[in-house]
């Protein structure tokens, strides 16, 4: 079992709350504090609901995929009755993993000693066990996890009292109709590493106010002046016209471009036939790993194909310029010359926005304690 954070490192007086217009950011220590990495781990990532996959990844009987939430291993698996489940991605005897990549199997075996479990997470094989004295395979079943899917999207939560994934996507299907994102088909994934605390790269998402002096080429893309930033309780939304004139984006002459950012690091970058979601996942300290992942209205045509290599090569590009700009600011943020800043009220209500759910995560984790660990009961077999 991981050891408990050092909540102490979390000063009070530094969770108290401020109208954005008079508000300071949050401290420096808490991008660049190596603490504050099993800090977030557990009284944020383990307490929301993660982006894991597609659910055209376990469409069909046996499929299974992989990913880690919180710093746990875990898998998402269809099983042979349709159902889609999650477990820890960790075996019950010594901690071996059922899976190292996306796959698909009639059971899941333990890739160490060869322990097999059944698609519903019960205990089925078991080597070399037979002299192994008041064991019961019905006790080690795996431990399941909270799975759920919106627009085609997988989610998992390691917290069972979580309130349904629909809270925190409220809205939005509504807000981007007759656009359904479930409809849109998967083509291409690229994973990036930024040399800076996740925090940064959120921040940096979350804010048109840069954009002129690190991605010139970005403000052709849309009507900067008309820029507009909402907030809701778990989410918030970057909103703009299309410029019109950029044909890769752009259909009949324009259309509208939405950049949401459910909390605390999930982005959904819609602009018509396109989706592209940002998936930031922590490092460590002062590293993270940010995974792009396209999904389009057509991704068979000649036409199609052009337009998805263009749309990655763009995003690339101004990519490259935010990883290097969130490295510099990452430096900064470490500075003896730097502790908190201020918010620009017009352009950055999306960052005290997220800055706010920050620090409300950190005070329900001092006045709460830890998320439960222990394993529940043994699941029944279907």
């Amino acid at each position: 079992m991981r050891p408990a954070p050092a909540l102490a490192a979390i000063d009070p007086a530094d969770l108290a709350s401020e109208p954005l217009a008079r508000a300071g950011t949050i401290p420096s220590a808490w991008y660049t504090d190596p603490r504050f990495h099993d800090i977030d781990s557990e009284l944020i990532f383990a307490r929301t609901w993660q982006h894991v996959g597609h659910a055209a990844q376990v469409a069909t009987e046996g499929q299974y995929l992989v990913s880690t939430v919180a710093d746990d291993p875990v898998i998402v698996v269809r099983g042979r009755d349709g159902v889609l489940r999650a477990f820890f991605n960790v075996c019950r005897h010594r901690g071996g993993p059922l899976a190292t990549e996306h796959g698909c199997a009639r059971a899941l075996q333990c890739r160490y000693h060869g322990w097999t479990y059944l698609l519903d997470g019960t205990l089925r094989g078991v080597p070399a066990m037979d002299r192994t004295e008041l064991f019961d395979r019905k006790d080690y079943s795996l431990v399941p996890l909270r799975v759920e899917t919106w627009q085609g999207l997988v989610f998992v939560t390691l917290d069972a009292a979580a309130p349904p994934l629909e809270t925190f996507v409220a809205g939005i299907a509504e807000r981007i109709a007759p656009t359904r994102l479930g409809d849109l088909q998967f083509s291409r994934e690229v994973r990036y590493v930024v040399e800076a605390n996740w925090k940064v790269y959120v921040d940096n998402y979350l804010e048109g106010y840069h954009v002129p002096y690190v991605h010139p080429e970005l403000v052709k893309l849309y009507d900067y002046q008309s820029y507009v930033t909402e907030v809701f309780d778990w989410y918030s939304l970057q909103y703009t016209p299309l410029t019109g004139d950029n044909a890769l984006y752009s259909r009949d002459g324009g259309g509208d471009a939405f950049y949401y950012c459910l909390f605390p690091n999930f982005m959904l970058n819609i602009l018509p036939g396109r989706l592209q979601t940002n998936f930031v996942r922590p490092l460590g300290p002062a590293r993270c790993e940010v995974v792009f992942t396209y999904f389009h209205d057509d991704v068979e045509s000649a036409a199609a194909r052009q337009r998805i290599e263009d749309d990655v090569a763009y995003s690339d590009a101004v990519q490259a310029e935010d990883a290097g700009i969130c490295a510099r600011v990452q430096q900064g943020l470490a500075s003896r010359a730097y502790d908190r800043g201020r918010f620009s009220v017009k352009y950055e209500a999306g960052v005290y926005h997220f800055q706010e759910l920050v620090r409300a995560a950190y005070r329900r984790g001092l006045a709460g304690g830890a998320v439960p660990r222990t394993p529940p009961p043994p699941l029944s077999r279907d």
